[in-house]
């Protein structure tokens, strides 16, 4: 396989940075074939805050993926995350051009740059605009308005911007680490929307719901496109730190204890456990019960939910959540995470693993790479190589066409 089959996405997070390198069967299905992480030291709440060190975090976490892959990579699709990001929904409106009122595809791209000329702070950047639906004349809900004739083309979109120094100065450290930036930096949850949801589900109502290390970021869709993104300056780091104050310990040792003794519910614990917690500076350990743990875990756990619920409700589209609430993210692997989410939404809530047809599939089956998955899924949509500059074959040309129309 040439090296410009290749793709990679790099998720780059508040506790760690995954690269994760895919390519294409013949039949047009993804397989990973290198992974690579590593703690991420720079960011905080998923903003660059050391350059240095992000830069060393990204170098390290894609050399492991290229010696996992056994390929070079060259360019990578990055996603963003951060309380900066902001969101809203615009409409566009246009006459069709043309003598047979017929819509083109010339037509969309007019009507989609309508709707983004909206008035933006001079720090802010456009980062997606995402169509909702289309209204041709006075017939409303078209999903692909090209082929219909009329007069008049509406668009209704949900626009999705960043502050411009979050976005600069992680496409910096991506190039100072000697890498490319593949078309556009990505949302986060977006990307992790197309690695873990089926089309069912978007066109039921479902929202995602990432808990990271440092943002906890929130996308609900109905009928098969997105209406709300919003991210939250709070995430399992802060569990961490909850852990690491209460039990008087490091927070290398209270992040293994969260991972291996957390439980966001004390009333699921069955039976009681003696857990040792290392000291620190020397000092000896101690032994303390896992419901003490518990019962520092469960109330950040509850207090990201509820905020999470809070800003979900003034989304238009949250009576709609018919498949209910899928969970992503380091922090959703937390023992009794599930449940704790579902007593507060008072809905179905499951974990999302993200898809993945061969290669290394059991590595990357777990929340932690919905992200980095999604990233590579983003770029098979959006047409553009991470491992080099030739363009599609004619077989990637097909898939990519099959991926956009299952995609939206």
């Amino acid at each position: 396989m040439e090296k410009n089959d290749i793709i990679c996405g790099l998720d780059i997070g508040t506790t760690k940075i995954a690269a994760i390198v895919g390519k294409l069967d013949e039949e047009g299905n993804l397989n990973v074939v290198g992974v690579g992480t590593h703690p991420s030291h720079g960011l905080r709440r998923g903003v660059v805050v050391n350059i240095e060190k992000t830069v060393n975090s990204i170098k390290q976490a894609v050399q492991q993926a290229e010696l996992t892959s056994g390929h070079r990579i060259t360019r990578v699709f990055a996603g963003i995350a951060g309380d900066h990001i902001r969101s809203l929904n615009s409409k566009g409106v246009i006459a069709v051009s043309g003598k047979d009122k017929i819509i083109t595809k010339r037509d969309v791209g007019r009507v989609l740059d309508a709707a983004q000329n909206i008035s933006l702070p001079k720090d802010r950047k456009i980062l997606h605009v995402l169509p909702q639906e289309f209204t041709v004349d006075n017939q409303d809900g078209i999903k692909n308005p090209v082929g219909f004739a009329g007069t008049l083309l509406e668009a209704e979109v949900h626009i999705i911007t960043g502050a411009i120094t979050a976005i600069k100065n992680i496409i910096n450290c991506i190039e100072e680490a000697g890498y490319e930036v593949g078309n556009n930096i990505v949302l986060e949850p977006y990307a992790s929307s197309l690695s873990v949801l089926h089309d069912d589900e978007r066109d039921l109502g479902v929202a995602i719901i990432d808990i990271g290390g440092g943002t906890t970021d929130i996308a609900i869709f109905f009928d098969g496109a997105i209406r709300f993104t919003k991210v939250l300056g709070i995430g399992g780091e802060q569990v961490t730190n909850d852990l690491a104050q209460g039990l008087r310990t490091s927070k290398e040792q209270a992040e293994e204890i969260k991972k291996k003794y957390g439980l966001a519910m004390q009333s699921m614990l069955q039976r009681d456990e003696l857990i040792s917690v290392p000291g620190v500076a020397g000092r000896l350990p101690r032994e303390i019960s896992r419901s003490v743990v518990a019962a520092i875990v469960e109330p950040r756990m509850e207090e990201i939910f509820q905020l999470a619920l809070k800003y979900m409700e003034r989304s238009e589209a949250f009576d709609s959540l018919g498949a209910g609430v899928v969970l992503t993210g380091g922090a959703s692997l937390i023992e009794g995470t599930k449940e704790l989410a579902q007593r507060v939404f008072g809905m179905p809530v499951e974990v999302g693993i993200p898809r993945v047809y061969g290669g290394l599939v059991e590595t990357v089956r777990s929340p932690v790479y919905a992200t980095g998955v999604g990233l590579l899924y983003y770029a098979i949509k959006h047409g553009d190589q991470g491992g080099g500059g030739r363009i599609w074959s004619d077989l990637l040309i097909r898939v990519k066409k099959m991926v956009e129309d299952m995609f939206g």
